[in-house]
């Protein structure tokens, strides 16, 4: 599997290329506290029809931890020096929780680089602001390890968690391994990020991904965005947070049928 790094205004980026090399480009970012391997169970469905792209945002896995706060532009021009440094024109986007955020900033400020546009898990705006205070409080003070068991509980129903214990130990570890920075940085990025307005701008064909049981971006967080882009559809699936990892093959068959329709 092919790996890079990709300079970043300074920041080294992690990136992993999987795939035909002349197939079309499906560009994957996940969530926050991941790394890449986020979109493990995805990488042989999606690399049977795309040239597949993940990577690490700055502040997580192998990519480098700048002090903070980030912000959404600053996270979004991470990703068009990823695929500036690959030599893509274009992509296709799926993004999951703040990486559906990263999402609709390109969608908004280079719609021109994407193809179509996935947007999972997500939220265009977080009102919450004293939730986030408290998060990243906690990051920089007490690091990763009281946040884990709350996060786990958003990003998983009951019923997973308790029958895929596998799975949730693999999160957990991916988790704990977060630099605390990291992850208030990005928390920062999500907890000042507005983009209610910009979203109108976003000319690509637009997929939204919802989790049904998804207590953090709910339902109808995903049909406010979905209302504001011009031809926008919606899907649910029967998942919480990261719905990827709780229904991958579901997950995979509606990224595909939506990618591959003319």
């Amino acid at each position: 599997m092919p790996m890079t790094t990709i300079d970043a205004d300074g920041c080294p980026i992690h990136v992993e290329v999987e795939g035909r090399e002349r197939a079309p480009v499906l560009m994957l970012s996940n969530s926050l506290g991941t790394t890449l391997h986020m979109w493990d169970d995805q990488v042989k469905p999606f690399t049977e029809h795309f040239r597949l792209v993940r990577y690490d945002r700055r502040g997580h896995g192998q990519s480098g931890v700048p002090r903070g706060p980030y912000t959404m532009e600053r996270l979004g021009q991470d990703a068009l020096a990823v695929m500036d440094g690959l030599g893509l024109e274009t992509v296709n986007w799926c993004g999951l929780s703040i990486g559906g955020m990263v999402g609709m900033w390109l969608g908004a400020n280079a719609p021109q680089r994407l193809d179509k546009l996935i947007l999972s898990n997500t939220a265009c705006y977080m009102p919450a602001r004293d939730l986030w205070d408290e998060r990243i409080k906690t990051a920089r003070e007490r690091g990763m390890a009281p946040l884990v068991e709350g996060t786990l509980e958003r990003w998983f129903t009951k019923e997973f968690r308790e029958g895929a214990p596998e799975t949730i130990a693999r999160m957990r570890a991916m988790v704990l391994s977060t630099p605390p920075e990291g992850y208030a940085s990005c928390g920062e990025a999500i907890r000042d990020m507005d983009q209610r307005e910009s979203i109108t701008r976003i000319p690509v064909q637009t997929l939204i991904i919802a989790g049904r049981h998804d207590p953090a971006t709910t339902i109808e967080s995903a049909e406010f965005i979905r209302d504001r882009i011009t031809g926008a559809s919606i899907a649910v699936l029967e998942a919480a947070h990261i719905s990827n990892m709780e229904r991958p093959d579901d997950y995979a068959r509606t990224v595909l049928g939506f990618l591959q329709a003319t």
